[in-house]
């Protein structure tokens, strides 16, 4: 997420200048090594010395990647490129490496994406309402058997201008349609546009990785592991919602962590080195596009499913924290209070009011259509010639049915909106009551160790049917992550905890942020009907996890040689290991036909079947 022409050091450091520590409370605004406390003291006297704090400016922007010569590892192969070249090289690694990251992630993801040649789990809603989005405005009810005339050799689509009642949100669906716009209302056109976001996700967790730990390898690594998550992967090639809250939820991420930087910059120009105090509390911090942009991603977030209304909290939170530390180490004495008044209201309008217009507007084709009885959207017409009350009871998030203190007229407000008010409080009792057993569902507990995946398509073709050349095989499109990179993440949680508990490291805490703002929400639905695959919407940030602890693992650059090729070659061993067991299970997440014995063996636990 950086500029074009910023290259990379050959091997990164886990920490970066400024990084971490700098934002946590306690810190010293004019630099230097802090005050010599009695401990500092005790320590002093037994030879330690504490490492030198750099300067303000460095500490409110840590420089980004710098390259230097060759590595030394090529020299050593007898590799000497020529400088310009090099030079050329470090000068746009920091899009080249990303680019071609993704092109690799890519390429996997629209190789074979027609197949299953079929409407598979919850397609058989997605891809007919997106169908239906694009050609009325509205969802409407598809009669017996429209999945087997639309999957017909001769195909015809019994599209009907009768309304639908849905419960989730519509952008998500309008990108479904796009794709069946332009390739077709076929399994490859409604997978498509998913397969796009999937792909371009990969490019904004290398970009956000390389910007978040001032590393372009780091950042690649970073997408290499995305690229090769089971789960983001079976979720990149159905067309269902779930991929798209975790696209819109990663560029909302992206574009904060840009106006992170941006927005310290200015301070940095302003204080010019040195802190002040009665600047850092008065300052204005100005027009901040970047939120914005933010919220925009968040209105699109809860416009595709309303689990984003937990986004939109825990990003404004995010950004204003981010804020407090940037006034203390400023210099202010109040971080705190002052980021209050100056920040609080700002970061306010820009997330929410942002988000709440966005969503609002992503209704259009709704609220164009007409209000006459049965011939628009779904309860379009509720509030004609109605008139009453506000609510005795509104339904909020986590709080349930909450009764008003006192009613109101609302005759005044427009008959569109009262209806999708009332529209969104039947959905709201829907959600939160939906507990119809499921075969595979899960409990959110058991997510992080992949407790139950999700079948999305299963097949027992016989010897001569669908490639099958033993008497019985399997074909299946199962949605689960790869299960070490997984594993690996549990670890790298913990890890983060104790960089953001204990040591105070911003990057850790933003990460985690990202990863409390998809899952954490969903325990408080454990009744409720819930599935694995609803964790696509943390994956970027459990990688970014990973991605943190094998930037540890690599070690420091003042390290010694012997311990950072140790850690270079642990960590690639982990990258490795992730890549091979992704490959292990890729027939798994493409519905090949396999052995049925071959299948089994990749059952590793029963609660997969």
């Amino acid at each position: 997420m950086g500029r074009a022409g910023e290259p990379s050091p050959a091997v990164p450091a886990p920490r970066a200048p400024g990084d971490g520590p700098d934002d946590g409370p306690g810190d010293d605004p004019a630099g230097g090594r802090g005050p010599l406390t009695a401990w500092r003291l005790r320590l002093a006297g037994h030879g330690w010395n504490p490492p030198e704090r750099a300067g303000l400016t460095e500490r409110l922007v840590p420089p980004m990647p710098e390259h230097g010569g060759p590595p030394l590892v090529l020299n050593r192969l007898g590799i000497f490129p020529p400088p310009w070249l090099w030079a050329w090289l470090c000068r746009w690694a920091g899009w080249l490496g990303p680019l071609t990251v993704a092109l690799f992630g890519g390429v996997l993801r629209f190789t074979g994406l027609g197949t299953p040649h079929a409407v598979i789990f919850d397609e058989t809603y997605y891809a007919k309402d997106a169908y239906a989005l694009w050609h009325g405005g509205y969802e409407i009810n598809w009669g017996d058997g429209a999945n087997e005339a639309i999957m017909a050799p001769q195909q015809s689509i019994p599209y009907r201008a009768d309304p639908s009642y849905v419960v989730h949100p519509p952008v998500g669906k309008w990108i479904i349609g796009l794709g069946e716009q332009v390739f077709g209302m076929n399994p490859f056109g409604w997978r498509a546009a998913v397969a796009l976001l999937g792909t371009l996700s990969i490019l904004m967790v290398a970009r956000i990785g390389r910007r978040l730990f001032r590393s372009t390898l780091l950042g690649c690594v970073a997408g290499l592991l995305l690229a090769v998550d089971g789960l983001h992967f079976v979720m990149s090639r159905v067309a269902l919602l779930d991929l798209v809250v975790m696209f819109w939820i990663l560029a909302a991420f992206g574009c904060l962590l840009l106006d992170r930087d941006r927005t310290r910059g200015l301070i940095a120009r302003r204080l010019d080195g040195a802190a002040d105090a009665a600047l850092a509390r008065r300052m204005n911090l100005g027009w901040r596009p970047y939120r914005i942009a933010a919220g925009v991603c968040v209105g699109l977030t809860c416009a595709t499913k309303w689990s984003g209304l937990y986004v939109a909290v825990a990003f404004g939170l995010l950004t204003v924290v981010w804020d407090v530390g940037s006034r203390r180490l400023a210099g202010a004495a109040h971080p705190y209070l002052w980021t209050l008044v100056r920040d609080a209201v700002p970061a306010f309008c820009s997330i929410v009011l942002t988000s709440v217009v966005v969503y609002v507007s992503s209704w259009a084709g709704w609220f164009a259509s007409s209000s006459v009885p049965g011939q628009g959207g779904y309860g379009r017409d509720w509030a004609a010639h109605r008139h009453g009350l506000s609510p005795e009871f509104v339904p909020l998030p986590g709080l349930g049915q909450v009764k008003m203190p006192f009613q109101v007229d609302l005759t005044w407000v427009p008959d569109a909106l009262r209806s999708l008010w009332h529209y969104h409080s039947t959905v709201y009792d829907f959600h939160t009551h939906l507990t119809s057993p499921h075969t595979y569902q899960s409990n959110p507990w058991s997510w992080l160790v992949l407790g139950r995946p999700v079948s999305y398509f299963y097949e027992s073709p016989k010897l001569g049917t669908d490639g099958c050349r033993v008497n019985e095989c399997a074909r299946e499109v199962l949605g689960i992550g790869t299960p070490l990179l997984w594993w690996t993440g549990v670890v790298a949680l913990v890890y983060c905890l104790y960089r953001w508990v204990a040591r105070r490291d911003w990057r850790a805490g933003a990460v985690l942020c990202g990863l409390a703002a998809g899952y954490l929400p969903w325990f408080a639905y454990q009744q409720r009907t819930i599935f694995l695959f609803y964790a696509v919407a943390f994956v970027p940030f459990l990688v970014l996890a990973v991605t943190m602890l094998i930037g540890a693992v690599i070690g420091p650059p003042g390290a010694s040689q012997d311990r950072r090729i140790i850690g270079a070659t642990a960590a690639g061993a982990i990258v490795l290991a992730v890549m091979w067991n992704f490959l292990y299970f890729y027939p798994l997440y493409t519905g090949q036909t396999i052995p049925m014995d071959e299948w089994r063996a990749r059952m590793w636990f029963t609660s997969w079947i």
